[in-house]
């Protein structure tokens, strides 16, 4: 149900309580439930013994020195991918979680809130549509009940709907509204920049009265991707074709001959701004894949 430090809450038939998050006989390096997780637990020690196998999982990279592997959360149906309508608002942080999601497999919606601050909600809405075809973008007010209740037909009967965003971009705000309470603490943005505060610290699932769940997750405010080769390709899937297009393997599209990104951009199907971001991308979701499959090879060796 939520992830502490040092805790996980659990929920159950008839009862809810705090564990230990280590699972009985896995060992030191063992896998780690996150929220979200089915798990079998002993009644009499209240361990954890089993994690049942997942639908999907999001993780990243986490942001420090030693840079391990975080898990978000785990068996989600449908993901909200949360940003504000001000000055805040990025494509290429969207893009990110899009990646996210694609490599998991699953259906992301974004949902561009405080769309009562802005005159042309329309020029964000185009702005995160133009990032993959067919993407569902819904523009709510986060504290209008009648404005939210659009993004109900994803919270149905045992369907969990996770929210990713950055800090302060409304995702606290919608869970309120959705659960028709105020329960969760929220703040004001920056004047200054629009930036948002950090709210919420733990990941947590929320019940909503028709039997969904919501599961609400603190602000990142940096997401390195890791293992997302799949994602990457299905979000930039019109840079991934015009690459196979190119005479040369190794072409480094630029101004090599024959090669099918550059003419691509010329023909107009997508920018030079769009080849950077894939490039930037897929380099960064290279080195950190390289780097955790490392450190992977010396736990197990230890």
């Amino acid at each position: 149900m939520a992830v502490h430090r040092g805790k996980i809450a659990v929920a159950g038939d008839r009862y809810r309580f705090l564990i230990d998050p280590h699972i009985s006989g896995a060992g030191p390096s063992g896998d780690h439930p996150t929220v979200g997780d089915w798990l079998l637990i002993d009644r009499e020690t209240q361990q954890s013994t089993r994690i049942l196998i997942r639908a999907n999982l999001f993780k990243r990279r986490a942001p420090g020195v030693d840079r391990k592997e975080q898990m978000i959360a785990a068996n989600v149906d449908t993901v909200f991918i949360v940003a504000s309508c001000n000055q805040d608002f990025s494509g290429s942080r969207l893009e990110r979680y899009l990646v996210l999601a694609r490599e998991v497999g699953v259906n992301p919606v974004v949902v561009l809130t405080k769309a009562d601050i802005t005159d042309t909600p329309e020029t964000f809405e185009a702005a995160a549509r133009d990032l993959q075809p067919g993407l569902v973008v819904r523009t709510v007010n986060g504290r209008d009940p009648g404005d939210v209740a659009r993004l109900a037909s994803w919270c149905g009967m045992g369907k969990t709907v996770a929210l990713l965003g950055s800090s302060g971009v409304g995702k606290s705000t919608l869970v309120n509204t959705l659960r028709g309470s105020d329960s969760i603490a929220t703040q004001a943005i920056r004047k200054g920049d629009g930036t948002g505060r950090h709210t919420t610290t733990v990941r947590e699932m929320h019940r909503l009265a028709g039997g969904g769940w919501l599961l609400d997750t603190p602000g990142m405010r940096e997401l390195q991707l890791t293992d997302v080769a799949a994602g990457l390709e299905e979000v930039f899937d019109d840079v991934a074709a015009a690459v196979e297009q190119c005479r040369f393997s190794n072409c480094a599209h630029n101004a090599e001959p024959d090669c099918g990104v550059q003419a691509a951009i010329a023909r107009g199907e997508f920018s030079t701004a769009r080849l950077e971001r894939w490039r930037r991308l897929t380099a960064e979701e290279a080195l950190n894949t390289t780097s955790l499959a490392r450190q992977r090879s010396r736990q197990r060796k230890r």
